[in-house]
């Protein structure tokens, strides 16, 4: 790796790879290859997210590189900026709404943030309250079952 970083509490970490046509293509044999690919796999598994950068991209067109990290990192770097009215808990339910880009149930909060389902439930409807999340009914329309994240562009906290 050339770079590990491990934003805020440490439950997303991303490993960084420039990588290079000549030592990760020309260069290789079948055994290298393999080799490399059961490393991310094995960082994966680790936990980290794997980025890899071609190097001809960060040497010819550094912006583009920079732009795609920007979109890549903005949900992980902006958590700081998100502390207008939401307590630490509906942060990290909106930052995690961020990262899924699908709707949220219960058991998702539950298993993702490591709180008991009733925890989960009353955040759910703090955010709903608050105008940033909207219930989905079940089919049969008696239950809510999912949360729908409210995407506004007035989220200056999201840049």
């Amino acid at each position: 790796m050339d770079l590990v970083w491990m934003p805020g509490d440490g439950r997303c970490k991303f490993a960084f790879e420039i990588k290079g046509f000549g030592p990760h293509v020309q260069q290789t044999d079948r055994i290298r290859y393999r080799q490399e690919l059961n490393r991310e796999t094995y960082l994966q598994v680790l936990g980290f997210k794997v980025i890899a950068i071609p190097y001809d991209d960060l040497a010819e067109q550094p912006a583009l590189t920079i732009s795609l990290l920007k979109m890549l990192l903005s949900p992980y770097l902006s958590s700081r900026d998100l502390d207008n009215g939401y307590s630490r808990l509906e942060r990290d339910v909106l930052m995690l709404a961020l990262r899924s880009n699908k709707p949220l149930r219960p058991i998702d909060l539950v298993e993702e943030l490591t709180i008991n389902r009733r925890t989960a439930v009353q955040a759910l409807h703090s955010l709903t309250a608050k105008g940033r999340f909207r219930a989905l009914q079940s089919t049969n329309g008696i239950r809510v079952k999912r949360y729908e994240y409210i995407h506004a562009f007035s989220d200056t906290w999201r840049w």
